[in-house]
């Protein structure tokens, strides 16, 4: 199958966050309190996605108030904060959706990831992810995470489903 025929089907996209939507530094102020840089192409890319009535979830293992209140920012009402088995998370996702696995994207960048990349009918890498989630991936994104690799991603679907010109049409 190519990658346009795996874009085709796509109406779920979920990511993981720090190494993807972040550039997976992570930062601690003084009483340890975390904060993370989200690029904003993201979260415009994100916003199109929901725009064209989709949706789009986050999956991490960490759980920082920072990452709930960029969610709610975005309206993204799919966030899994501290989950130890992201597989475990995709199939209860997908069981309260009534989706299968070929409708889902999944954007990953290290180990835990590994096995819903190998699950789901997309599977994305970020150029910096580990080599065994890079080489598991059908496509591996241009930017890096953090850095509009998300939006990168919206993008090559919603073309691929013929749908980026109608989504993007308010702002020509």
């Amino acid at each position: 199958m190519t990658l346009e025929e795996r874009c085709r089907s796509i109406t779920l996209l979920l990511s993981d966050v720090d190494g993807v939507l972040t550039n997976g530094q992570i930062t601690l102020d003084n009483q340890g309190i975390e904060s993370k840089a989200f690029h904003v192409r993201d979260g415009m890319g994100i916003k199109l996605w929901q725009k064209a009535g989709f949706q789009f979830g986050m999956i991490t293992l960490r759980s920082t108030q920072s990452l709930k209140v960029r969610a709610a920012e975005l309206g993204i009402e799919i966030l899994r904060q501290g989950v130890p088995d992201k597989l475990t998370v995709l199939k209860q996702i997908l069981a309260e959706l009534k989706l299968t696995r070929d409708r889902v994207c999944y954007l990953g960048d290290d180990l835990p990831d590994l096995p819903v990349i190998r699950a789901v009918g997309l599977g994305i890498a970020v150029p910096d992810a580990c080599s065994e989630v890079r080489q598991a991936a059908h496509y591996t994104t241009q930017e890096r995470g953090g850095g509009g690799a998300v939006r990168e991603v919206i993008e090559l679907i919603l073309k691929a489903q013929c749908r980026w010109t109608d989504v993007i049409q308010t702002y020509l």
